[in-house]
């Protein structure tokens, strides 16, 4: 019956896109005559090639549209969804009643056909069963009411934005973790800008530690900070992690103001910036020096 299902998709489903794909592959697993299917949204995610959060608002859309009914009290292989398309399955009960007109039936001709139940002894076979749920009086099914099952039909609007109120819109989701270098990319790296990037308690440690705050002072800090962010203003974004290294590198290279030939700590060159191997450090500074005059010239 999947190939009927997947006719009436294409002949007469209103769905475009991501959604038109949704439904086909929800047809294409379509048991019998009832046109009732089972699919996980991975599977269906993986089937149409789109995201998770696209299937699920496919499906919102079908559901709304009435084309695509999900039946919450029955349970698919693997714990799957069920779902059943009731406009493929009224036009699959009208063609079998107009076979059976044509072999003589007594039904009345034009007489609209009465809803059909669902038969869930003939669902097992495909691994479709009822739901188990705990025994408690809201929840025993009454003997009395014949084997049915309920479907959901038109679900509430999805609702927008975070699911907790106490979560802000902006900036991160724990209160205690700062928000300085945080703008991350697709690829979960922080990206920025050198505007964007700022002084973070642990580079301010590393100048103090390493003797640049002592040798430069903290105005000879900001200005070299400055002359850094003005050499960098046209480089492309770049990792926090890679300004961090960049901007130590340039700390180390920069003068004191009227004592150009000191550096940080005594020696025969700069000191090594903090959490940089000395080979490190030397290409960092050898290719900043290839890159942009260091601002010390003349």
């Amino acid at each position: 019956m999947s190939s009927e299902a997947r006719e009436w998709v294409w002949e007469h489903s209103s769905s475009r896109g991501a959604a038109r794909l949704v439904l086909l592959s929800i047809a294409d697993r379509v048991a019998d005559d009832q046109c009732i299917s089972w699919a996980s949204l991975s599977s269906l995610a993986k089937r149409t090639r789109a995201s998770v959060s696209t299937v699920r608002e496919a499906i919102d859309r079908l559901i709304l549209a009435g084309e695509l009914e999900q039946v919450d009290d029955l349970v698919g292989p693997q714990r799957s969804t069920v779902y059943r398309l009731p406009l493929a399955a009224e036009a699959v009960a009208l063609a079998l009643r107009e076979q059976q007109e044509e072999g003589g039936d007594t039904a009345v001709p034009g007489e609209p056909a009465a809803p059909a139940k669902l038969r869930l002894s003939a669902l097992r076979r495909y691994g479709i069963r009822p739901r188990e749920v705990p025994d408690s009086p809201s929840m025993v099914r009454n003997p009395a009411v014949p084997e049915t099952s309920r479907s959901r039909r038109k679900p509430a609007q999805r609702r927008t934005g975070h699911r907790h109120s106490d979560v802000p819109e902006t900036g991160t989701q724990n209160r205690s973790e700062p928000d300085l270098n945080r703008r991350y990319s697709s690829g979960g790296a922080a990206v920025l800008s050198a505007a964007e990037w700022q002084v973070d308690p642990a580079a301010h440690t590393w100048a103090r530690q390493q003797g640049h705050l002592d040798r430069l002072g903290e105005q000879g800090l900001a200005a070299a900070d400055a002359k850094w962010r003005a050499h960098r203003a046209d480089f492309k974004p770049r990792p926090a992690d890679a300004w961090a290294a960049d901007w130590r590198s340039w700390i180390v290279r920069e003068h004191a103001p009227g004592r150009p030939n000191l550096y940080a700590v005594p020696g025969k060159g700069p000191a090594a910036p903090g959490g940089m191997t000395r080979a490190e450090a030397h290409t960092a500074a050898l290719l900043a020096a290839l890159d942009e005059p260091t601002g010390t010239e003349g």
